[in-house]
């Protein structure tokens, strides 16, 4: 009978409440998770480093003195002419040399001028120079702006690539990063976007024209000048003329808009796809005219510039180069001194290594360099020193 009562308290006992479980935030207990990996660890000795230090001299010093003869045989000639229409007149009179820069395998026998054309509120600056020896290798001209910034996050990501692509989109179909240059009413802005608006447009002759009879013309083009991938990237737009307007920056180009006859063709227009392809540093060159069949003689040219893009308003220059290119493109000194300045460290480093292990040589692993001068430490190691630690514990 108690043991029915036993049996009949079991089932009508309450069950009690269960206790919530805690996930527990201790990591499982693997090599990884509780870092008993095995690992390499070297021991850093003048013996051991001496070898990589002579092994880095080595190989950066030729690196450093290559890059330096190829740079130092880059012949270029630079000239800024922002203060053109505000510092020059009609005559030819000598550009200030802060102004100038140049690298000659020759020394230039005059000093570079200008002069301001001013014809129906058009500005030229006609820019006279002297290349004073030959160059065989293949000429390319360059404009050059600083300060300005490309790279700024709202400006690089300003335009709608399915545009450029060719395709008819309407106003409110553009991407939202051409804001503010979308559209005016109902019409679309092509292209549409920051980048296209501040386009560079001061116009170079597709010449070097000779300055006196025994100069020649040096013929430049502006084709090929983008990257193959750009040319394939850009296409005429499938647009009506009556559905577009041009940017705020294009309307001195364009005074009374696009008509079925003027919209440009930016799949041929090389110098549109050279600006678009932005730049990652707020000086920086962009590629003009070229000419890679012909040796540039040595004379004295001329080269005009209509002046149309203002710099003052962000406190930038822009300047004319004509230069050639080594291996690392144009002339850049910077990146073989810094070879050669590792080079030069490794080496000096190496030399008070090598002196330390000829005058102070060191035993790996001498105990003269141990300290048992605390005897409360002594003790203690004397105590542990029978017992067997595991490595774990060690590690």
């Amino acid at each position: 009978m108690s043991s029915f009562f036993k049996k009949l308290n079991i089932f009508n006992r309450t069950s009690a409440p269960t206790q919530p479980q805690y996930k527990s935030n201790k990591p499982p207990n693997t090599g990884f998770r509780q870092q008993r990996l095995k690992s390499w660890q070297p021991i850093l000795t003048p013996q051991s480093v001496l070898p990589i230090l002579i092994f880095f001299a080595c190989i950066f010093t030729p690196i450093g003195i290559g890059l330096v003869a190829s740079s130092n045989g880059v012949q270029d000639f630079s000239i800024d002419y922002s203060h053109c229409d505000t510092k020059a007149t009609d005559e030819y009179q000598d550009i200030p040399h802060k102004y100038v820069r140049h690298h000659f395998k020759e020394k230039l026998s005059y000093q570079p001028q200008w002069r301001a054309i001013v014809d129906d509120e058009e500005t030229t600056c006609q820019l006279q120079f002297e290349i004073p020896n030959t160059i065989k290798n293949h000429i390319y001209v360059y404009y050059k702006l600083t300060n300005f910034y490309q790279n700024h996050r709202r400006y690089v990501e300003s335009f709608d690539h399915r545009q450029l692509k060719g395709k008819a989109l309407k106003y409110e179909d553009l991407s939202i990063h051409c804001k503010p240059l979308r559209g005016e009413g109902e019409k679309a802005v092509y292209p549409c976007g920051l980048i296209a608006n501040s386009m560079f447009n001061d116009t170079f002759d597709t010449q070097l024209t000779g300055a006196d009879d025994n100069t020649d013309d040096f013929e430049l083009t502006n084709k090929h000048i983008s990257w193959s991938i750009d040319r394939h990237r850009y296409k005429m737009t499938k647009y009506n003329a009556s559905d577009i307007v041009p940017p705020p920056n294009w309307r001195k180009k364009y005074p009374d808009g696009y008509t079925d006859d003027n919209i440009p063709n930016i799949h041929e227009w090389e110098e549109f796809q050279v600006w678009m392809r932005t730049a990652p540093f707020p000086k920086f060159y962009k590629l003009a005219l070229k000419n890679e069949s012909a040796h540039l003689p040595n004379g004295k040219y001329t080269m005009d510039i209509g002046l149309n893009y203002p710099v003052s308003i962000f406190g930038g220059s822009k300047s004319f180069i004509i230069t050639t290119n080594g291996v690392t493109g144009s002339r850049n000194l910077s990146l073989g001194i810094t070879y050669l300045i590792v080079a030069g460290l490794a080496a000096l480093f190496g030399a008070i290594f090598l002196i330390k292990m000829v005058f102070q040589p060191r035993t790996l692993g001498d105990h003269n360099y141990l300290n048992f001068e605390n005897p409360d430490n002594a003790q203690h190691d004397e105590e542990y020193a029978h017992e067997e630690i595991p490595l774990r514990d060690i590690l």
